[in-house]
């Protein structure tokens, strides 16, 4: 009888654990935060209700703040880790590029934080969003900096988004004034570049 009592628990709690919708944690910049956007128009909200539409019901945390560097993030990310996530999508490297910032800094900062996130959450999946700088940096320094990206993914087990702006940077029609971050329709775009790429962590 006891060893049925507890069978059953155990079953409810496994029952209870995968009906509990995933937390994934967006952390970045002025992309993930939906600069000049409402917060509903941004794609980690975007990402939340495409998860429900397949029913895998998550809950997005926006982490993104504008102008934020790798260097910021690392000063920022255990507090931002206090809350229990699931999925951690990193966002961060493109103000270090536009600032022409070291790239092996770069690439430093951003190990660390995933390195804290692994400590935190030792079973959180990850994924690295990849982004490119505009060309006047240069062929060199451009292609150091698009390297970083799939270089963390493949050294930490993650899963790649190759490109987050993909079909977004560039066009205009798709970008606010700035010609930098993506409107309202380019969110959408951004949106189901992520979710495309995390869908399997689900």
């Amino acid at each position: 009888m006891v060893v049925k009592n507890a069978l059953i628990i155990v079953v409810a709690l496994l029952m209870q654990a995968s009906s509990t919708p995933k937390v994934i944690l967006f952390f970045g910049d002025s992309l993930t935060a939906g600069y000049g956007l409402a917060p509903e128009q941004a794609f980690p909200a975007l990402v939340e209700k495409q998860c429900a539409s397949v029913g895998k019901p998550c809950k997005a945390i926006n982490a993104g703040l504008s102008g934020e560097t790798s260097a910021g993030g690392l000063t920022r990310i255990d507090w931002v880790l206090r809350q229990r996530i699931d999925i951690f999508v990193l966002e961060l490297g493109a103000n270090d590029g536009l600032r022409g910032l070291p790239v092996d800094q770069t690439e430093k900062n951003l190990q660390a934080i995933i390195d804290k996130v692994k400590l935190k959450y030792p079973s959180a999946k990850i994924a690295i969003a990849g982004m490119m700088v505009p060309p006047n940096m240069g062929p060199e320094y451009s292609g150091q900096f698009q390297r970083i990206f799939p270089a963390l993914a493949k050294k930490n087990n993650a899963t790649l988004i190759p490109f987050l702006l993909d079909g977004v940077a560039g066009l205009e029609k798709l970008n606010l004034g700035d010609g930098i971050h993506p409107n309202a329709d380019g969110h959408k775009i951004v949106a189901r570049n992520v979710f495309d790429a995390i869908k399997g962590l689900l």
